[in-house]
């Protein structure tokens, strides 16, 4: 039968100080070190935001301010513009009509009678659409329903080429 040698009591440190010779809190979970132990090795250097190490310079600084501003934008180019009263398409500059895209769609889909495409000019294709629902007895009203979620999705335009208000 083999045992183990009993544990050497002066290499086996606690891992709790008591501290209650110290007249403070125990250390729980510590290992006793040496002292001197807590400091980093020299060549480590300060901390982060604590400034440069002794003896060397600190960092340039960030160069002189900026200069001021640009000054006002030219004549025309921000503000009100009387060709597009509702502003301009971001993509294609195109000024913006005076309808809106969510009240033909949804003219289309609620009443799918083509009353969507009266109402952003296009009357011939809204004449089609109403003859349509009319002479299927309602089964052609398909048509406008799904024109209607096109008008919604996409970027419709009306009877000038102006793009729908969004």
């Amino acid at each position: 039968m083999t045992s183990t040698p009993p544990p050497d009591p002066e290499k086996d440190e606690p891992t709790v100080s008591f501290a209650s010779e110290e007249g403070g809190q125990p250390d729980y979970g510590r290992v006793n070190q040496p002292a001197g132990a807590e400091q980093p090795p020299p060549g480590w250097g300060s901390p982060p935001g604590y400034g440069p190490p002794p003896g060397q310079a600190p960092p340039p600084g960030y160069g002189p301010p900026p200069p001021p501003g640009y000054g006002p934008p030219p004549p025309g180019y921000y503000g009100y513009n009387p060709a597009a009263p509702y502003g301009v398409h971001p993509r294609s500059g195109v000024p913006f009509s005076d309808k809106q895209k969510l009240v033909a769609g949804l003219l289309q889909i609620l009443v799918p009678l083509g009353i969507g495409r009266m109402y952003i000019g296009d009357v011939g294709l809204g004449v089609a659409q109403l003859l349509i629902t009319l002479f299927t007895c309602g089964i052609g009203a398909l048509w406008p329903f799904i024109d209607g979620i096109v008008m919604l999705t996409g970027d419709p335009v009306d009877s000038d080429g102006r793009p729908l208000r969004g």
